[in-house]
């Protein structure tokens, strides 16, 4: 594991470092042995030999949890997605490193991978079905033509970001997947506002939440436990800006993005834009569907001290995501010859706009206002730019703040919380001036 200018990068052998027993099963779905060695069988060799590209004569003597040189020596190839690093394969979570999210609008092949099950392989648009019922007074099962022909179809560039976006940097470590910097996407995605849909099935007076539910499965292959069904309050629900979508960039989604029709819920965690999307129905209650008891996706009522244990009646669901900043140009580490230099990113701020980026290169002693774009729509990131003179050669870090309309700037430090969420500290990177 390297870090390089704050960024952790995990390579394949790091994968399931910690637990090399569990490993075989995590990526090739191979049942662990009680011992640290294992024997690959059946499905599991048949994995691994299609990955590698070839027979493996001596497969029996490899150790568990052991990851074949040919896979840790490249990239993993994830097919219509490009430069993705993956986290982990069962199920898979692959994160764009952020030189990679420069654009303005991501490129369906740079946005990243979040799958809490395995994903549907029926898949077929023409015949998928969207069921809306629960306390409503007209309960309805559309296609994607109904859904087309019946509310007006709008295209808006919305961010995505997994709220375990930056839990590689939480010190003490957390489990889950250690995504660095790269949980987070701004395409344009095409379908109808969910408000539409609920207006026209009639929400009853009583709603409290919506419900979710995707076609993927559970990894443990369990029939009818679903790997995740969140929810949001119907509030959040009924604003304009979330959508019913069938459409990318132009295209259709990405398998691995919620292909035929998915939620996009911008400005809250991405678990609440459930992918592969065949129901929502409304309760009187909040919803506690899977991922939604417990602890999971959400974080300490009142501040602790990192390590610090809380009590699952002590936390509080995630609802906005926290303002953020990332650096997508130029890459970490640059090398240059001179003494100025073009900076370049993305800002959003969950439910709220951004007001202003600065950057530092005396690590925070002073601070330059960038110049800072305005959103294409709103839950649009914004784009931020600067001209940076530098006095000397030598080691330089860039740091980048951004703040939100209501005052809220990014921290240096992480609020470390047991589930990793929410790390929204300055991103920075370095860079040699000779």
């Amino acid at each position: 594991m390297e870090r390089l200018g704050g960024e952790k990068r995990t390579g394949l052998f790091e994968l399931h470092a910690d637990a090399p027993r569990r490993a075989d099963w995590t990526v090739f779905g191979r049942v662990p042995h009680t011992d640290r060695r294992g024997f690959l069988k059946g499905a599991g060799f048949a994995a691994m030999a299609a990955a590698v590209g070839a027979a493996m004569p001596f497969h029996r003597y490899m150790p568990a949890g052991f990851m074949p040189e040919a896979l840790a020596a490249g990239p993993v190839g994830i097919e219509g997605k490009d430069g993705l690093t993956v986290l982990g394969a069962r199920p898979l979570n692959a994160e764009t490193p952020p030189h990679l999210l420069d654009d303005e609008v991501t490129p369906t092949v740079r946005h990243f991978i979040r799958n809490n099950g395995i994903a549907p392989k029926q898949v077929d648009a023409g015949t998928w079905r969207l069921r809306i019922d629960g306390l409503v007074h007209r309960p309805m099962d559309l296609s994607i033509e109904d859904l087309r022909r019946r509310f007006e179809v709008v295209k808006r560039r919305l961010t995505i970001e997994c709220a375990g976006n930056g839990r590689a940097f939480f010190e003490p470590r957390v489990g889950g997947n250690q995504w660095t910097l790269g949980a987070v996407a701004c395409s344009e995605w095409t379908g109808v506002r969910l408000a539409d849909v609920l207006k026209a099935v009639g929400v009853k007076d009583n709603v409290v939440y919506t419900a979710h539910v995707g076609a993927d499965t559970d990894v443990s292959g369990a029939r009818g436990e679903l790997p995740l069904s969140r929810g949001v309050p119907i509030e959040k629900a009924m604003e304009p800006g979330n959508l019913i979508a069938f459409g990318m960039n132009g295209g259709p989604l990405h398998p691995m993005n919620g292909a035929p029709l998915r939620l996009v819920i911008p400005g809250w965690p991405g678990s609440c834009s459930q992918k592969w999307l065949t129901r929502i129905w409304l309760r009187d209650v909040v919803h506690d569907g899977a991922k939604m008891t417990g602890s999971s996706y959400r974080v300490p009522e009142y501040p602790i001290a990192p390590g610090e244990m809380v009590p699952d009646s002590s936390m509080a669901f995630i609802g906005s995501m926290p303002v953020k900043s990332l650096i997508t140009t130029p890459g970490n580490g640059l090398s240059i010859n001179g003494r100025s230099l073009s900076v370049a990113g993305h800002a959003w701020a969950g439910d709220n706009e951004v007001a202003r980026v600065d950057v530092s290169t005396d690590f925070g002693a002073s601070w330059q206002r960038a110049a800072l774009g305005r959103p294409a729509n709103g839950y649009a990131w914004q784009r931020w730019s600067a001209r940076l003179e530098f006095p000397g050669q030598g080691y330089y870090e860039v740091w980048a703040r951004a703040t939100d309309d209501k005052g809220t700037s990014q921290p240096f430090a992480i609020a470390w919380n047991p589930k990793g969420y929410l790390n929204n500290a300055m991103h920075r990177i370095f860079v040699r001036v000779s």
